[in-house]
């Protein structure tokens, strides 16, 4: 996911959890996220709470402590969370039920009502949750109680009598329970405080002695999300666990952390996490180092960040948002060990605290655990006072226009970036305005046929929207919207186009049709209220926090009937004049408005440099041979520190589970397989589960093995056309909005599945040669509307508008830009990608869809739809044609049905006749069977790779001042047995080793490893890194440290304990109905057997030191590794100066 300047998290490995990178294909990331940013994009859809932006690197699908978890202003963040690993996603942001036709008939559908009753039946109220609001302790005040029906919450909200720190209390049956602490920390310069502190709390506590408790956390927790994030205006604590012990350890971590940490005694903490120079010879240079430092620079050298920064500061001149809350590099060597401390003195005061619990635990006992802390503090009546949030009021009385610079590469066309920017409100919103804001946002940018995106996109102005719409997270909603890649003498007249097109929206309205797919799209979304991998919980905190935080009612934000009937009366009376009206008031007629327009630079990253050097030669300058002296011992006692063992006793102090509290088998999911469903020649695969809450999850495949290897590269373009380029009698905006008013969501993309051939031993790897290639369409809907999601599926494989050259050329403008930026702030995702297609038949292909050398790929056919538009046009109806073959396209056929068994038998006459319908012979030709035959994509990658895919060192170029550098290689080979103990050794090595040297030391914002034992292929990875040849020669001594460690753990088998249920926690996560369907689905196509899974897990259970040593001396005997690094010319040469020669390509 794009990254926004204010976005800050306490995780520090952005591919330890690679799930949007790796979930997702890389090239649809950004417009997934255009589509999912909405759900907590206001308190009002607080059920649902961003992110994000990336992956895991495992098949685990939940957040995980090293997850990507970033949270912005607009809550888009959380919403990347919650539906970052839902297979069911909206072509155009995800969409409801039929909730009406026209503004006349609305309030009295009875499709609708039918269809919300069902989506409603999980939140009827329990008796022993209504109980839960009862409980009293003599520490704390009753303040309020509530029941959020709509979430199926039971909430209590309670003030502790001696700190003054509230608690919201909130009970409900889910098992996933969550535990957050908020501080408001309204910084008042760019020092970064708040995010260095946030990184330094957790570095040791009082009670919790290791010098990083949050890694000891990590190893050996079943946590379901560990986490701390920074925003503009306040600091949030997160865990989550489904086991109750777990969960209690981790709040007494996270508690004592917060109001005791080691950080503000300990000026080392502040060096490590935030700033220090660092010296080692007087005749060196020299430089700063600091993990917030490090991370920051890479945030100031993405280009979509800096206009994200910019746009936000411009609008709040008076007030805390005008600073950045996360550091700006220049300015984070001015924050002294002093203010460090002093900042968390004047914050982190229980009265200044918000306390969060949900879930199906105690409440006494959560009270109870709370009161242990805050009892040793007295009252505070100055903290909520000193840490008030003050009003941005509407003083721009001209709307103004400001000129930035960004970095631009060497090869990179001079375009420029624009956002036109409002600050929407200086007082609060109501929660009807709320609601009725974010509809209109819908309305407006929502999706791909919305009128203001839609305008935008079509001009041919720019390459790529930019913005994002609504942003309302924070005290004060704001509106961006523009473009980037756009020609100088373009800008004006993207100006004028953002500004003309929403008079005309003003004047001309929103057709019905329009209005009803918007509201039913919001509407289905809080009613399933379906997080994905997200706790439902914290999704659930972050909305009631954009409230609670502003000393609000928590729970009242996270009501939505209320107003959503309020809205639907108004629509009915009056249709589009509300949002006419409210375009009017907010848009058109605020003057409070600044347009930022981003000018490129092809020297700003030089001078930067420059810059830097020459501020640390003047300060090097000024300074005494014994002040040199004292920097170098600081240096070497820093090292010393960070490279030491926690003594045991300090270790000891830190609460675990032990393997008994682990559960040994494996979860499996229902599944019901028909190969041959009613003569149909199509397989149907279903999964019954206890309830879906009504609702119809539906996966649909289509085999597209009969194409080319070259026709692959362009499948992603493919089914981003069945979507987005309009269907049968349809264009693209009547498609998107039946979408919208019929279903929860419809998408398309490629998917690929390696597959174990038949009679193949289990448990060793593969040679890739076997694997299932499909397009995926995807949909959710109401039982009752599972006819009309149906259709529409066979709607956009058999009737696309393939013809669509305009839209064509900027789906082609939008992914170039996208993958551009991409590489520039994700390129560890991408150095990954190259090196595994050096070794594996899957990691070529995938290389060849999403990598690097896709964006040569997208070029290419950019050029061709511009300049031979019907020879690409040929090719696209030639991909349709070869995989809707009449003679053989049903055995290549697969739906794929999750419900509860009320839904299964409802759909059932809509599933026959679907599958009647569909193109294709029922008695036709077989495909290849590739359970046994090798797939012909296989056979012609494997050529490619032995004529193109030498295994040599490679280095991109890219306008940055971090580094992202990856090793790796085939450590195990094809037909060799991997013990599961493998998870084990490699999590182990991640968040230790790895952890230590490359981030602790070496500075860098993550150091991870990936590891598959599917196909052998194993990697190193940085992420914003300061270092290069450094950290190369850190991963050629892993085998080594595996060594000695396999020694310690022979001593000390609570080691060996911790590390076996951290393995076993990334295996085990909360799943959402869909999500559980899917997991079937997928381990069916890939031929796993339960005994082998099952096998696997009792393999991590068993592992032993040798485990460890046996693993250390592969990685010492690895065969034949190579490097990809995503860096600048800079850091190359210095590199090379170092040994480490690469053969450079200048990639943006």
């Amino acid at each position: 996911m794009n990254e926004q300047p204010w976005q800050r998290h306490h995780n520090k490995s952005p591919l330890a959890n690679s799930f949007f990178h790796l979930r997702r294909n890389i090239v649809m990331v950004q417009e997934f996220t255009r589509r999912h940013r909405r759900a907590c994009q206001m308190a009002l859809f607080a059920c649902f709470a961003v992110a994000i932006g990336r992956g895991a690197t495992s098949s685990s699908t939940r957040v995980t402590a090293l997850s990507f978890a970033t949270i912005s202003s607009g809550s888009k963040a959380a919403w990347r969370y919650a539906t970052a690993s839902s297979p069911s996603s909206s072509a155009g942001g995800c969409a409801p039920t039929h909730a009406f036709l026209g503004r006349r008939h609305f309030s009295s559908s009875a499709s609708c009502a039918a269809s919300i009753t069902s989506l409603q039946q999980s939140a009827v109220a329990t008796e022993e949750l209504e109980k839960t609001m009862d409980v009293t302790h003599p520490a704390y005040d009753v303040i309020a109680k509530d029941v959020v029906s709509e979430c199926g919450a039971y909430t209590t909200l309670y003030k502790h009598k001696k700190s003054g720190a509230e608690l919201l209390s909130v009970a409900n049956d889910d098992d996933n329970k969550v535990f957050g602490i908020t501080f408001r920390t309204p910084p008042s310069d760019s020092t970064g405080v708040p995010h260095i502190l946030e990184h330094s709390v957790l570095c040791g506590s009082r009670k919790y002695k290791t010098k990083d408790p949050f890694v000891q956390l990590l190893q050996g927790s079943l946590q379901t999300f560990l986490n701390a994030f920074t925003y503009p205006d306040r600091t949030c604590y997160v865990v989550a666990s489904q086991n109750e012990k777990d969960f209690y350890n981790l709040i007494n971590v996270y508690s004592d952390a917060v109001f005791h940490p080691r950080a503000i005694s300990d000026p080392m903490v502040h060096a490590q996490e935030g700033w220090h120079l660092e010296l080692e010879d007087k005749e060196q240079p020299l430089t700063y180092k600091g993990v917030v430092y490090n991370e920051m620079k890479g945030v100031y050298s993405s280009p979509d960040s800096l206009l994200g920064r910019e746009s936000q500061r411009c609008l709040f001149p008076d007030n805390t948002y005008s600073v950045d809350s996360g550091g700006d590099p220049t300015v984070i060597p001015e924050l002294s060990f002093e203010d460090f401390a002093n900042f968390h003195a004047k914050f982190y005061h229980p009265a200044n605290s918000r306390i969060y619990f949900s879930g199906d635990d105690d409440v006494a006992r959560r009270l109870e655990i709370m009161d242990e802390y805050l009892s040793e503090f007295g009252p505070s009546p100055e903290s909520k006072p000193e840490s008030e949030i003050v009003w941005q009021k509407k003083t721009i009385t001209e709307p103004q226009w400001e000129k930035h610079a960004y970095p631009a590469g060497a090869d990179q066309p001079e375009t420029h970036m624009l956002n036109v920017n409002w600050l929407l409100n200086d007082r609060p919103l109501t929660p009807l305005e709320d609601l009725t804001v974010n509809i209109l946002d819908h309305l407006l940018t929502g999706t791909t046929s919305s009128i203001l995106r839609k305008t935008l996109t079509e001009s041919g102005l720019g390459e790529a929207i930019t913005g994002g719409g609504l942003s309302d997270e924070l005290l004060q909603a704001t509106f961006s919207m523009g473009m980037k890649g756009v020609k100088p003498d373009d800008v004006q007249a993207v100006h004028d186009l953002v500004i003309d097109t929403l008079k005309k929206a003003a004047e001309e309205g929103f057709t019905d049709d329009a209005i009803a797919s918007s509201m039913n799209t919001i509407e289905f979304q809080l009613r399933e209220f379906n997080t994905g991998s997200f706790p439902r919980g914290l999704s659930f905190m972050l909305g009631a926090m954009s409230k609670w935080l502003y000393d609000n009612s928590p729970t009242g934000a996270l009501k939505f009937e209320e107003p959503l009937a309020q809205l639907k009366a108004q629509i009915a009376e009056s249709g589009s004049k509300v949002f006419q009206d409210m375009i009017k008031e907010l848009l058109l007629d605020n003057t409070h408005r600044v347009t930022v327009e981003m000018v490129p630079s092809k020297t700003l990253e030089a001078e930067q440099l420059k810059e830097e050097q020459d501020r640390l030669a003047a300060v090097k300058e000024s300074l005494s041979d014994d002040e040199l002296d004292e920097i170098i011992k600081k240096t070497v006692e820093l090292k010393e520190l960070q490279a030491a063992e926690d003594p045991p006793e300090a270790r000891a102090t830190i609460p675990s589970l032990e393997l008994a509290d682990l559960k040994r088998e494996v979860t499996e999911y229902p599944i019901d397989i028909t190969d041959n469903e009613n003569d149909t020649g199509i397989k149907v695969v279903r999964h019954e589960l206890v309830s879906t809450s009504g609702i119809a999850y539906v996966n649909f495949g289509v085999d597209v093995s009969s194409l080319s290897l070259e026709d692959a590269a362009i499948l992603p373009l493919f089914t981003r056309m069945m979507m987005e380029t309009g269907a049968g009698g349809m264009d693209s905006v009547a498609l998107s909005r039946r979408i919208g008013t019929y279903t929860g969501g419809v998408s398309a993309t490629f998917m690929s599945s390696g597959v174990k051939p038949e009679g193949a031993k289990e448990g060793v790897v593969s040679d890739g040669n076997h694997m299932v290639t499909q397009i995926m369409i995807q949909g959710k809907a109401t039982s009752d509307k599972a006819g009309e999601l149906l259709s529409l599926f066979k709607l956009i494989l058999t009737d696309a508008k393939l013809d669509s050259k305009s839209r064509v050329i900027e789906m082609l403008k939008e992914s170039k830009s996208r993958i551009e930026s991409s590489i520039q702030s994700s390129g560890h995702s991408y150095a990954n990608t190259r090196i595994k297609s050096r070794y594996t038949v899957g990691g070529y292909i995938g290389e060849k869809m999403s990598g690097i050398s896709y964006l040569q790929t997208v070029k290419d056919l950019l050029q061709q739809a511009e300049e031979d538009w019907p020879s690409l046009l040929a090719r696209f109806e030639r991909i349709r044609n070869t995989i809707l073959d009449e003679t053989k396209c049903r055995d290549g056929m697969v739906l794929d049905v999750t419900g509860d068994a009320k839904v299964l038998d409802t759909v059932q006459p809509e599933i026959e006749k679907f599958l009647t319908e569909l193109p294709g012979d029922s008695k036709g030709e077989k495909l290849q069977n590739f359970y046994v035959e090798e797939h012909p994509w296989a056979t012609q990658a494997k050529k490619e790779m032995a004529e193109n895919a030498a295994t040599i060192d490679e280095g991109f170029v890219v306008p940055t001042q971090v580094s992202y550098v990856g090793k790796g290689g085939q450590l195990f080979a094809p037909g060799e047995a991997v013990s599961g103990a493998s998870a084990v050794v490699a999590r182990f090595l991640r968040t230790g080793y790895l952890w230590d040297q490359v981030r602790v030391i070496g500075g860098a914002y993550g150091g991870f490893c990936t590891f598959s034992s599917t196909d052998g292929f194993f990697s190193f990875l940085s992420y914003r890194d300061p270092n290069l040849a450094d950290t190369i020669d850190v991963y050629d001594k892993a085998g080594d440290a595996l060594i000695a460690a396999a020694d310690e753990l022979e001593k000390n088998p609570d080691a060996l304990a911790t590390a076996i249920i951290g393995a076993i926690g990334d295996m085990d996560g909360a799943l959402m109905p869909d999500q559980k369907g899917f997991a079937a689905f997928r381990r069916w196509l890939a031929n796993e057997s339960p005994e082998a899974r099952q096998k696997f897990r009792d393999e991590i259970l068993n592992t032993k030191p040798e485990d460890f040593r046996a693993f250390g001396e592969r990685l010492k005997n690895f065969s034949n590794p190579t490097c990809a690094v995503v860096s600048s010319s800079a850091a190359f040469e210095a590199a090379a100066e170092a040994g480490k020669e690469m053969k450079i390509n200048q990639v943006v």
